[in-house]
């Protein structure tokens, strides 16, 4: 099997796990290692990420700057499908692995390479997600999982493995718990969080306050929307990325976005997860706004009922798959008449619509009002609710009509 791997892309980040797999690679395959970084918003995690890659033996190194392709090609039409997996968790994860997938499939046609390899462990989603991935794009690849390979049990085991080989690895405080950060939020699991009892420490948190020490005045924004997607903040126009940024900054502050949820992973056990995601947050309030004026009833509850397969699409890894690309044009079919602009106030944790306008607005107030109108006649309504009513009422008659025969 060696013997036909050539060379290898690993999804690399640069911390323990992803070190040492880089050496391993090199040592069990005997063939160049290709280390590949994208950026999707890591921040200072990405800090000399190409000096420690050659220093642990990669022989390239690729680092892509993703961060407008994840926002404006991953998150926002997620945004626009009003996107969340059992009610609670917005996909932060779960959209940028397709991305860095593909990002792995584009290096290793740009180096000839014909592998790739992941870091995620034989327990989570992250593996289906990633092999997906690879499988839809570039299905002749062979793909390395060296968690379900090697023979190392644990941390333990990978650092004394780092040190006998001399491998440079973060010296930094240990953490009880594993993160994931991208533009979109920042995820903790694992380790003290593994008990559902225990109450996250204040200092973990990375996006945002606590709501307790949020500022004691509100603070109003306003986010314009053209086809489904935001545009501008408080009037100003900016890329995705930014838009995003800028949100979370706003939002963090406030202490919006925090979520303490124990979801289904696609592998079958249930996990703990806590997750930061206060731009994310923002904008799904707001887009959901501003549909209310926008969207007609019909297709908005039709589009609804999408909701929960289309997310679950997306958390079980299936981002390229035919019946996701499916959805996403029924759902931006939808989203060509959501134009227009929402104003939110953000208070201690909580995210308030407080307005909603819009040109191709459906509400009309002159029809709403309980004053006269011209186009709605409330005789009518009579008729309508016998209609509607018809089937009760003939159920209630024939029950009475079976119980006076059965007695």
């Amino acid at each position: 099997m060696t013997e036909n791997i050539n060379k290898i892309v690993l999804a690399y980040s640069g911390g323990l796990d992803t070190s040492v797999i880089l050496t391993w690679l090199k040592e069990r395959y005997q063939c160049p290692v290709v280390a590949y970084a994208a950026d999707v918003g890591q921040g200072e995690e990405l800090e000399g990420i190409k000096k420690k890659a050659i220093e642990t033996g990669a022989d390239e190194i690729i680092v892509d700057d993703l961060k407008e392709e994840f926002v404006r090609d991953f998150v926002w039409p997620a945004m626009r499908a009003n996107a969340i997996y059992e009610s609670t968790y917005l996909l932060g994860t779960s959209l940028a692995r397709p991305l860095i997938g593909r990002g792995q499939v584009e290096a290793a046609e740009k180096t000839n390479a014909n592998a790739l390899s992941h870091g995620a462990t034989g327990k989570g989603n992250d593996q289906v997600r990633f092999e997906l991935a690879y499988m839809a794009l570039r299905p002749d690849l062979k793909i390395i999982a060296p968690w379900r390979i090697w023979d190392f049990k644990g941390r333990e085991d990978l650092i004394n493995y780092a040190r006998s080989k001399n491998i440079p690895i973060p010296v930094t405080k240990e953490k009880p718990y594993s993160s994931d950060r991208n533009l979109l939020h920042i995820s903790f699991e694992g380790g003290i969080l593994e008990d559902t009892w225990n109450e996250p420490d204040e200092d973990m948190f990375v996006m945002s306050v606590s709501p307790e020490r949020a500022p004691d005045k509100p603070t109003y924004i306003e986010i314009e929307f053209k086809n489904g997607d935001p545009v501008a903040v408080n009037g100003k126009s900016m890329s995705p990325a930014a838009i995003l940024s800028t949100l979370n900054s706003l939002g963090g502050k406030n202490g919006i976005g925090r979520v303490d949820m124990v979801e289904n992973r696609y592998v079958g056990m249930k996990s703990r997860g806590i997750y930061e995601t206060p731009g994310g947050t923002i904008i799904r309030i707001a887009h959901m706004a501003i549909e209310t004026i926008t969207l007609d009833r019909e297709v908005m509850h039709i589009r609804d009922s999408l909701i929960p397969r289309y997310s679950e699409i997306v958390y079980y890894g299936y981002w390229f798959s035919p019946e996701r690309k499916m959805l996403q044009a029924l759902i931006d079919e939808t989203q060509k008449v959501v134009n227009g602009t929402v104003r939110i106030k953000l208070y201690k944790g909580n995210c308030i619509v407080t307005g909603r306008k819009s040109e191709s607005s459906l509400y009309a107030p002159e029809f709403a009002t309980f004053e006269n109108d011209e186009v709605y006649n409330q005789k009518d309504s009579e008729g309508f609710i016998r209609l509607a009513g018809l089937r009760l009422k003939i159920a209630h008659l024939l029950k009475g009509s079976q119980s006076k025969n059965n007695r």
